[in-house]
């Protein structure tokens, strides 16, 4: 199945000159979006992760479909103040301001298997993060799965901590 039909282009959204991929149309497929989940689970398996942590917010929608077809808990990594209870939180810097990321400080076992997922990655900045707080839990960070990469934005580059698979990858 070729995943990249079920993407649509919008030019000049959120702002000029930005080339936003939509995932609207392979959500509304449910043959597509579990030909991709598929595809993911067969990309990061090969980890053997113990949890899947899903960056917030399209994050959520693949990685709990990643973690239920891996049969694996999923953790979410949310905007702050967004968790109960105590969390650790992680602030970064983007190429357009700051933002930050937090998880439930028992969400993740020392030691435990972690893979970081997103709809996308372009700069890395929200992946690098997620990824330094997945490691503040103690939890072992295997690998990053993506299902879109924006290669010519370089955010692979910024991920040398663990591997980096995407399913889609637009030069």
């Amino acid at each position: 199945m070729d995943l990249k039909s079920f993407i649509r282009d919008i030019p000049d959204f959120p702002k000029t000159g930005i080339l936003f991929r939509d995932i609207s149309p392979l959500l509304g497929n449910p043959d597509a979006f579990s030909f991709a989940i598929d595809g993911l689970a067969k990309l990061c398996h090969t980890w053997q992760p113990q949890v899947v942590a899903g960056i917030e917010s399209r994050g959520f929608i693949f990685g709990v479909a990643l973690a239920g077809s891996l049969k694996l808990p999923f953790v979410p990594l949310r905007k702050p103040g967004k968790l109960p209870g105590e969390t650790l939180k992680l602030a970064y810097d983007l190429e357009y301001g700051s933002d930050a990321l937090e998880v439930q400080r028992d969400a993740l076992a020392a030691g435990q298997r972690a893979i970081v997922v997103d709809d996308l990655i372009a700069t890395g900045g929200t992946a690098k993060a997620a990824g330094e707080l997945v490691r503040q839990t103690g939890a072992e960070l295997v690998g990053y799965g993506f299902a879109i990469e924006l290669a010519d934005l370089g955010g692979r580059d910024r991920l040398v901590d663990a591997p980096v698979r995407s399913l889609l990858r637009y030069d």
